[in-house]
């Protein structure tokens, strides 16, 4: 089944995976993508332990490990399965991930509502800001809803009574951890902390702009830092095969 993508991007969140794209679109130029989606249903309990297991399901006919990447709660995903199924990824590659992976929006949410009496909403439209940097009125009250449905679908059992907490570390396969300078929810010194468990293969790169989603307003940027990082360790027959096969076409 590997054969058939070159990499296998996590997302644990339908309503907020539209903003991966543009990044996943500008890959596909060079490289065969694949998409793993984690949804629950509405009366269904969500979990990070199910939604390794699905995925470790879904890879279960791959005759070979896999490049897996993902954003936020979906790079939490990815780095759990990672330490859990290491014989089943090639590489690893975190955009916007804490050195404490259950760190993610939903953890900033919950802990506003805890300290904070204004509204749900109130406190929604404070973490568009804090993800998305200043949008206008009309633009924030969809991205509102849009945070309000995700809290329903994340795999992460963060609640206004308890936050949850993911082990830390490494991981045995090559790794890189990217983000924003500017990322009020997942900051420089949440991604530096990733430094003390870096192996020499290991790469950081830290975006100057673009808050939590620079992937998303920055999508050219971050895709060739994302291909360089694998040219050097990891793809280089394959993207050299595709630049060569997309020079023919040309």
């Amino acid at each position: 089944m590997s054969d058939i993508f070159d990499l296998l991007w996590l997302s644990s969140s339908p309503v907020l995976g539209r903003f991966d794209q543009p990044l996943l679109r500008y890959l596909s130029k060079y490289m065969k993508v694949a998409q793993w989606e984690y949804h629950h249903q509405q009366d269904e309990g969500g979990s990070i332990d199910e939604a390794v297991d699905l995925l470790d399901q879904y890879l279960t006919l791959s005759p070979h490990p896999v490049h897996l990447a993902g954003h936020g709660a979906g790079g939490a995903l990815a780095v759990i399965f990672a330490r859990k199924y290491p014989e089943k990824v090639r590489s690893l590659t975190l955009l916007a991930v804490s050195s404490q992976p259950a760190n993610t929006w939903h953890t900033h949410y919950y802990i506003q509502r805890q300290l904070f009496t204004i509204s749900r909403e109130q406190i929604l439209a404070n973490n568009v800001r804090s993800l998305f940097g200043q949008q206008p009125i009309h633009t924030t009250k969809k991205l509102v809803a849009a945070l309000d449905k995700d809290l329903e679908q994340s795999p992460l059992l963060h609640s206004l009574f308890k936050l949850v907490d993911l082990p830390k570390g490494g991981v045995s396969m090559p790794m890189m951890v990217s983000g924003s300078q500017d990322d009020l929810i997942v900051t420089s010194p949440a991604l530096q902390d990733w430094l003390k468990y870096f192996k020499p293969q290991d790469h950081l790169w830290l975006c100057p702009t673009g808050h939590h989603f620079f992937h998303y307003f920055y999508p050219q940027q971050v895709a060739e830092k994302m291909l360089d990082f694998w040219q050097l360790y990891h793809l280089e027959r394959m993207l050299y095969s595709s630049l060569i096969s997309q020079n023919i076409t040309n």
